[in-house]
């Protein structure tokens, strides 16, 4: 059933960690005079009226708060973003006094996400049976659909994921693989989630599943689980900075 989607309560809530192994304190890391954080922050504030960094951090908590931006202190223990986001809401939910609907999960080292693709993943929500919702793009022809470091999905004629992978999904029998392109749209993964709040509540619960565990990609935990993942698909490159020289690349 389609309605309104600006009729629910939406909060943008962006994961942020200080221990990164390949780029400790990225979140703080400079660009064009501005923490990253903040860059990601302002770009999710044109979208989002409410707006959280969710950290472990206090040098990260206070970079935000100092920028007059809202930040919550969340536990260490959280090994993925998801989880993070579940925590961060409560707290969000029990200082504002209003019950939020949707949260959507803004990577923390993506400052130059498009705010197109913030309103994308929004729009999702006006189908009330969507639980989940994230993004995918088309691989370009110069693009390696091989790589292990983009992950594959693979989605139904009702746009939603039925599996996501690093291998390239599904498998061209009787061709030789440098074709495949040729023959079939890849797409790839972009990784931004969001998830109905008492979805979100559930998901934190969930222990790994076996194909999480082979893969390394949670979203295959929500798949296992029968969870619904709702996608869009965005025509614009996103560029995480993971390491030193992806900054130096994409500045």
């Amino acid at each position: 059933m389609k309605f309104d989607s600006s009729t629910l309560v939406f909060a943008g809530i962006i994961p942020a960690r200080f221990a990164s192994t390949r780029f400790p304190g990225k979140p703080l890391v400079d660009i064009s005079g501005k923490p990253m954080i903040r860059h990601v922050y302002e770009k999710s504030k044109n979208v989002f009226e409410t707006v959280y960094v969710a950290t472990d951090d206090k040098r990260i908590f206070d970079t935000v708060v100092n920028f007059g931006g809202n930040a919550v202190m969340t536990s260490e223990r959280h090994k993925s973003g998801t989880d993070r986001c579940a925590e961060a809401v409560e707290i969000i939910q029990k200082h504002l006094d209003k019950k939020i609907d949707v949260v959507v999960n803004i990577q923390g080292d993506e400052p130059f996400i498009a705010e197109e693709q913030l309103k994308a993943i929004k729009e999702l929500f006006g189908d009330n049976q969507t639980q989940i919702a994230t993004l995918i793009k088309q691989f370009a022809d110069d693009e390696d659909i091989f790589s292990p470091n983009s992950p594959k999905v693979v989605v139904s004629n009702a746009n939603e994921a039925l599996y996501f992978s690093r291998s390239p999904v599904p498998f061209i029998r009787n061709s030789e693989k440098e074709t495949w392109q040729k023959q079939f749209e890849f797409f790839k993964h972009i990784g931004l989630y969001a998830y109905r709040t008492e979805i979100l509540k559930q998901l934190a619960a969930l222990p790994q599943g076996k194909l999480e565990k082979a893969e390394s990609l949670e979203q295959l935990r929500w798949l296992e689980n029968g969870y619904r993942i709702k996608v869009a698909i965005t025509d614009i490159e996103n560029y995480a900075v993971d390491t030193p020289a992806d900054l130096i690349r994409f500045i």
